[in-house]
């Protein structure tokens, strides 16, 4: 009996979950639709306006913030990049086939309008608490700008709640598991040692978070695409080869290979959306948080960052990962998540090149937790608004909770909660889905 109810709540979970993909891209595509597929259309003049602009040459007007807009990409960034590019994208080939990586590409694109949406609007209501310092995010959005306060109180409370579940505890897990299997460490020891780095960083608030991730991830970033480039050019005759397999499996299925047990449509499909927007967290309005914090004149500026920001985790970072998972073959190796990773570096790049992989676990997991307290806090401090200090203590004493026990009911109570994050911020998208346009035409008449 237990194991029937078990059954159907992997069942329900699992159904819900898709349900949710479906509308996440639904919003998607209708906020692409009607901003002209501003994503596409003026991605030329995004990257020139973001990552190609130098700092001596960003607008002198007054602007309201705490960090710089490359430190807002950054600390978002952290908050995605990590287990879901590393373990994430294996576990959707593994489950729906090369096949999948296509409808993650479709989704990643579909996505990059609702995190450049969710941005915008957060800018627009941001305010300053009581501590003087910039709060924004959905819950403002749902209170002030959809007149939904209730909805804005449910949004903060999963928020709340979620970040302890997948942004702590999950991420602790994963830095004290990959150390005890790699190093032989105790994960006693990894979890104080943790705790009291995640303390130092996460008590300075914001500011620091900002200063230690804009170092942090770019560095991990750069050395995890230099070694997956690397054995893309070591493999380059086959690149073609592995492209016209993905397109294959995304509209044929995938025929059994080794270990792997064959995909179709209906499973690439599921698992490459799934798995994309959960990935980069488009949809979800918790990035919306860190980049409502950051020093820029115009919403529309801030929202760019956020495209740029699914482009770096998706259509970079996921890319490499799938495609050296096929050049290598490790991909029918019947391996899963991570260690599917880790053999293709190691079948790929010279010595131990799984090193890298489990480097890149641990630094990711540790930037994903400092950002990730930050998104809680904010979402604590709108529903208590004296309590962002008494979050920051309990996030830590999470930390030691999460890197010693067992988290498989954390990941489906954290996965819920993301669930009732993510419907009140898609209703608040669409219903301000004219305010986004007329964002855009206001900003396109004054850069002009």
């Amino acid at each position: 009996m237990e194991e029937t109810s078990g059954c159907l709540f992997q069942l329900a979970y699992s159904s819900g979950s898709f349900l949710l993909a479906l509308s996440i891209l639904g919003v998607g595509f209708y906020l692409t639709v009607k901003t002209g597929f501003f994503q596409a259309r003026r991605f030329v003049f995004i990257l020139r306006h973001t990552l190609l602009k130098r700092p001596e040459k960003i607008e002198k007007e007054k602007s309201n913030g705490d960090i710089s807009s490359f430190q807002a990409l950054t600390t978002a960034l952290a908050a995605t990049v990590g287990t879901g590019n590393i373990a994430g994208v294996a576990t959707a080939i593994s489950l729906g086939g090369p096949g999948a990586v296509f409808w993650m590409w479709i989704s990643a694109f579909l996505g990059m309008m609702l995190k450049f949406s969710e941005i915008a609007l957060s800018v627009v209501y941001r305010r300053r608490d009581k501590e003087g310092n910039v709060a924004g995010g959905s819950m403002y959005v749902l209170a002030e700008g959809m007149r939904f306060p209730a909805g804005g109180f449910v949004f903060a409370l999963c928020g709340s709640l979620a970040a302890l579940g997948t942004g702590n505890m999950v991420q602790a897990n994963t830095v004290a598991k990959v150390i005890e299997v790699s190093a032989g460490v105790s994960p006693w020891y990894t979890a104080v040692i943790l705790a009291l780095l995640t303390g130092i960083v996460i008590l300075g608030g914001i500011k620091r978070v900002g200063v230690i991730t804009s170092y942090l991830v770019p560095l991990m970033t750069l050395v995890y695409l230099g070694s997956a480039v690397f054995i893309l050019i070591s493999y380059r005759y086959y690149l073609l080869e592995a492209l016209g397999v993905v397109l294959e499996g995304a509209f044929a299925g995938t025929a059994a290979a080794g270990g792997f047990a064959g995909a179709g449509i209906g499973q690439a499909v599921r698992y490459g959306v799934t798995r994309g927007i959960f990935t980069n967290e488009a949809g979800l309005g918790s990035a919306a948080m860190a980049h409502s914090a950051a020093r820029t004149a115009h919403p529309v500026r801030q929202g760019m960052w956020g495209i740029i920001e699914v482009f770096i985790d998706t259509h970079l970072v996921c890319t490499v990962t799938v495609l050296a998972l096929l050049l290598t073959g490790a991909w029918s190796t019947g391996l899963e998540g991570a260690s599917m990773t880790v053999e293709a570096f190691n079948r790929g790049l010279p010595g131990e090149g799984g090193l890298i992989v489990t480097l890149g676990l641990v630094v990711f997991s540790f930037s994903t937790l400092i950002s990730w307290s930050y998104y809680g806090e904010k979402c604590f401090q709108y529903i208590f608004p004296s309590g962002s200090y008494y979050y920051r203590y309990f996030w830590v004493i999470f930390v030691i909770i999460g890197a010693v026990g067992g988290l498989r009911t954390v990941w489906a109570w954290a996965d819920m909660m993301n669930v009732f994050m993510a419907l009140p911020n898609l209703l608040a998208l669409a219903g301000l889905s004219g305010l986004v346009v007329r964002l855009i035409h206001s900003y396109s008449r004054k850069s002009k």
